[in-house]
C-alpha cells in the first residue's frame, strides 16, 4: 500500500478567506506576509506550501473574493432589461461596498490603491475588464431586441457602470453610508436609455434608415 500524504494541518478555505480580510484592509504592498501569517493563523513555510508566493497567495484571495462577494454581478446579468440589469448591479455593488461584516470598499479597488508588482496590477485589471465585456455583450443583446436604442454604445454604457462602481468603492472606504451610495446608483440609472417597451418585435440597430 502506498504512503497516505499528510493532511493539512489547518483548514484552507477558513485560511484564505482570512487572507482575503488582509489584503482588503491593507491592499498588496501593505499585507505583510508576517500579518497574512497571523490572520491565517499558520506560519509563513505553510502559506508557501499551500498557495506559493505571495503574490500567487494574492491570486487565490482574489479569486475566493469574486466567488463569495460578487454574486450580485450574475444576478444583475440575469435581469430582464438593460435598465434593471443596471440598477441591480449598481445597487448590488453600493449594497457590497458597504456590508458591515467586511472591511469597507472593495478588495479589487482596494489592494490596488498602493499597487504592488505589475502581475498583481494587471490581474485587478483583467477582472474589471471580464465585467466590463459581459455587461456590453448583454447591452448588445439589449439593442438587437430592442431594448436599448439603436444608437446606444453598449461598451460606453458598461464603463459608465465600471467606473461608478469603483467610485462607490472609494466613496465607501471614505465613510459613505449604504444609503448615499444606493441614492446615487438610482439617480444613474434615471438617465439610462430605454428602447421600446420589451416584448415588442426586435430590430436590428442602425438599420431602419428611410430616405
Amino acid at each position: 500500500m502506498g504512503a497516505v500524504g499528510r493532511p493539512r494541518a489547518f483548514d484552507t478555505e477558513r485560511a484564505l478567506d482570512a487572507a482575503v480580510e488582509v489584503f482588503w484592509r491593507h491592499g498588496f504592498e501593505g499585507a505583510s506576509l508576517a500579518a497574512l501569517a497571523t490572520a491565517m493563523g499558520v506560519n509563513k513555510p505553510s502559506i508557501y506550501a499551500a498557495f506559493g508566493d505571495k503574490a500567487q497567495l494574492f491570486h487565490a484571495a482574489l479569486r475566493r473574493y469574486v466567488e463569495r462577494n460578487m454574486g450580485y454581478v450574475d444576478a444583475a446579468l440575469a435581469r430582464p432589461t438593460a435598465r434593471e440589469c443596471a440598477e441591480a448591479f449598481l445597487v448590488g455593488n453600493a449594497r457590497a461596498v458597504t456590508r458591515p461584516d467586511y472591511p469597507p470598499g472593495c478588495l479589487s479597488v482596494q489592494a490596488a490603491v498602493v499597487p504592488g508588482g505589475s502581475n498583481e496590477f494587471s490581474m485587478l485589471a483583467e477582472n474589471r475588464a471580464d465585467i466590463h465585456e459581459r455587461f456590453a455583450q448583454r447591452f448588445r443583446r439589449a439593442v438587437t431586441e430592442g431594448d436599448l436604442p439603436p444608437e446606444a454604445d453598449p461598451d460606453e454604457l458598461a464603463g459608465l457602470l465600471i467606473t461608478l462602481s469603483s467610485g462607490f468603492a472609494i466613496r465607501a472606504a471614505d465613510g459613505t453610508p449604504r444609503g448615499s451610495l444606493e441614492a446615487i446608483a438610482r439617480r444613474a440609472v434615471a438617465v439610462f436609455p430605454t428602447g421600446r417597451a420589451t416584448g415588442t418585435e426586435p430590430v436590428t440597430p442602425k438599420e431602419n434608415t428611410h430616405d
